[in-house]
């Protein structure tokens, strides 16, 4: 039987490789936007965050999604992130 090759990606905070389906991609589009994609194949460039609160207070407060998306993150961003954290918590 043929084994399913599970897909590795990095976090860009915490530079761990974990599964696909244990980050969160955050994306910028072709026009410019920023959004977060769930399904994880948006078109744009993308990064990978690990589905942990803390984690992600620190990329806000580092500016880790700035400097690898090369541009402005609206604070919304954030807190949907956070609140997809807390949804898969319960």
């Amino acid at each position: 039987m043929k084994v399913k090759k599970i897909p590795m990606r990095s976090c860009c905070v915490t530079r761990e490789r974990l599964e696909k389906r244990d980050l969160i991609r955050v994306v910028r589009t072709p026009e410019g936007e920023v959004k977060v994609d769930l399904t994880g194949k948006c078109n744009g460039r993308g990064c990978y965050v690990k589905k942990d609160k803390e984690v992600i207070q620190e990329a806000k407060k580092k500016k880790v999604f700035q400097r690898q998306l090369e541009v402005e993150i609206p604070d919304s961003i954030y807190e949907e992130l956070l609140s997809i954290v807390d949804s898969n918590l319960e």
